[in-house]
């Protein structure tokens, strides 16, 4: 049975070479009868014709492409521009982050609302440096905008410092593609309509950096000391250098006479 099989294998692209490969239109493979009956052909035509298995993520992401060809424009519709899509900011994530710029909070944490398309307020708690990598989710994505008190170069600072944290392949596509879609138009707004100056801009997937020397080096990076040239001694002067003058033989013996 083996060698058979082995046989056939074998022998097939010559059979299809002698007659003819450009009158075969289908190739059919069958290990019964009703394989490669009639009824068997018709199946085979009805799996040929059927969309490919999808993964879970591969299906979600082909129903967003779907649904992005199938937008109706209207009063309704929301904005959308180059750089992202503009969801609404609730009342109350406007009122946390006005109360932040006139440092009254130190924490303000923001998420997008997926099913009814807004961005909401998640947490105003409390917040030192330490507790940072505690407010970073490791299944979400998070809008976070940290008051950063500390000192530099002798003076005392007060800096809003702006994070964006996704914890990579744990969240959905769509949410990832949500959050990184809507970031940018959320900072325009912000710094347009509040007036609020965001020092420093960060994108991280796990909390645990977020240590005290990671802002500090963020906000101020180190400046790289300027590395002078050694200076290179001038060379002689002229291709050949300094003329020197040399006395013939018998000017020699005319100066010793």
């Amino acid at each position: 049975m083996v060698r058979q099989k082995m046989l056939y294998a074998a022998t097939r692209a010559t059979v299809k070479k002698e007659f003819g490969g450009g009158h075969i239109k289908d190739e059919l493979f069958g290990t019964t009868k009703e394989d490669v009956s009639l009824s068997g052909y018709h199946k085979y035509l009805v799996c040929r014709s059927a969309p490919a298995p999808l993964t879970a993520s591969e299906e979600e992401l082909r129903q967003i492409k779907l649904k992005e060809t199938q937008t109706e424009i209207s009063v309704d519709t929301k904005h959308q521009t180059l750089q992202g899509v503009a969801f609404p900011v609730e009342r109350d994530a406007f009122q946390a982050l006005d109360q932040l710029k006139n440092k009254k909070l130190n924490y303000v944490q923001l998420k997008i609302d997926i099913q009814n398309e807004t961005i909401v307020l998640a947490n105003t708690a409390y917040t030192d440096v330490k507790d940072l990598p505690a407010r970073i989710p490791k299944d979400a994505a998070r809008y976070h905008f940290f008051l950063y008190k500390h000192s530099h170069e002798g003076d005392y600072l007060d800096s809003i410092v702006f994070i964006y944290s996704m914890p990579g392949y744990n969240c959905s596509i769509r949410e990832r593609m949500l959050y990184s879609s809507c970031k940018s138009p959320l900072l325009d707004v912000i710094e347009r309509q509040l007036m609020m100056e965001i020092v420093k801009k960060i994108e991280i997937d796990n909390g645990d950096e977020l240590t005290s020397d990671y802002l500090y080096d963020e906000v101020h990076p180190k400046q790289h000391a300027h590395k002078q040239n050694f200076a290179k001694p001038k060379g002689p002067a002229g291709k050949r250098g300094i003329r020197r003058l040399i006395r013939g033989p018998a000017e020699a013996e005319t100066a010793n006479d």
